[in-house]
């Protein structure tokens, strides 16, 4: 029997779309983030001018809804609260203890945006290539390792870093650490997030444009991977910024490492309240 014809596009070993001539003739295309995030494939059948969208089944559809909505809110909600300990630690308005209080439920925020990013992910409708363009609703999953998907793994390595930000927000209530304890425990564990949200956004961008990062002006989805990213390199900039310095026991630049996180912060609350217009 002939094989139907397809044709794979994204970076790596990563496919992102995946296109492909139904039995019935026509055309059926793929995109991960987009039957992951709205539920829906395209369908161009025989004779047809255009393409239209087949959507999930509703059990799918409310599940996506759910999950979206929870991240969305998570990191909006994260974000805000993030800034806001960036704020009175920059403004003076309270004192170190109140400021790590708030960067700590931001980062239970941030710690539920990522896993439900992951989930979004693990339950995502799936596709049969070489089938009539249809997609089918896995069992719900609290788990998966499928590292040869990029956004499994683009959302795993968030999720990670998040993870990771928490050791930094839990060490920033320790009192009378040394400078290299300072360094070891606080600075150490906040670069090591910043780099794996810069490596999750990274990813992310491939599986939007499809391959090489670019820019697709029209595309809610990279608008939502753009902003995230630059949120990211705000994170690094603040980070960098909030190494202490042995021989003075002061940060390279307060103003930078405060100002840093709250543009930052704001960043991923404003891609939580466009991820709630990117949903079924």
């Amino acid at each position: 029997m002939r094989q139907p014809e397809q044709r794979a596009e994204g970076a790596g070993p990563f496919t992102t779309r995946l296109t492909w001539r139904p039995p019935d003739g026509g055309t059926a295309v793929w995109e991960s983030r987009l039957a992951r995030r709205r539920g829906l494939i395209a369908v161009r059948r025989p004779g047809a001018a255009t393409a239209h969208r087949a959507g999930a089944d509703g059990t799918a559809v409310a599940r996506l809804r759910r999950l979206n909505a929870v991240a969305a809110t998570s990191f909006i909600v994260g974000g805000l609260l993030f800034a806001a300990g960036a704020a009175v630690a920059q403004f003076g308005s309270g004192d170190a203890t109140t400021s790590a209080s708030i960067y700590f439920a931001g980062g239970l925020c941030f710690n539920t945006g990522g896993y439900v990013s992951l989930l979004q992910v693990i339950n995502a409708p799936r596709h049969t290539p070489g089938g009539e363009g249809a997609l089918i609703t896995p069992r719900r999953r609290w788990w998966s390792y499928e590292p040869t998907r990029v956004d499994w793994l683009s959302t795993f390595v968030l999720f990670a870093g998040t993870l990771v930000f928490a050791v930094n927000l839990l060490d920033s209530f320790l009192q009378g650490l040394t400078v290299q304890q300072t360094n070891r425990l606080i600075w150490a564990p906040d670069v090591i997030g910043c780099v794996l949200f810069l490596i999750s956004g990274h990813l992310a961008l491939v599986e939007v444009s499809h391959g090489r990062p670019r820019l697709l002006p029209h595309d809610l989805g990279w608008w939502i991977v753009a902003v995230n990213q630059f949120g990211s390199v705000l994170f690094m900039v603040s980070a960098l910024a909030a190494f202490t310095r042995p021989a003075t026991g002061s940060l390279i630049n307060a103003d930078i490492a405060n100002w840093g996180t709250l543009t930052g912060a704001l960043c991923f609350s404003v891609g939580g309240a466009l991820q709630f217009f990117e949903r079924p």
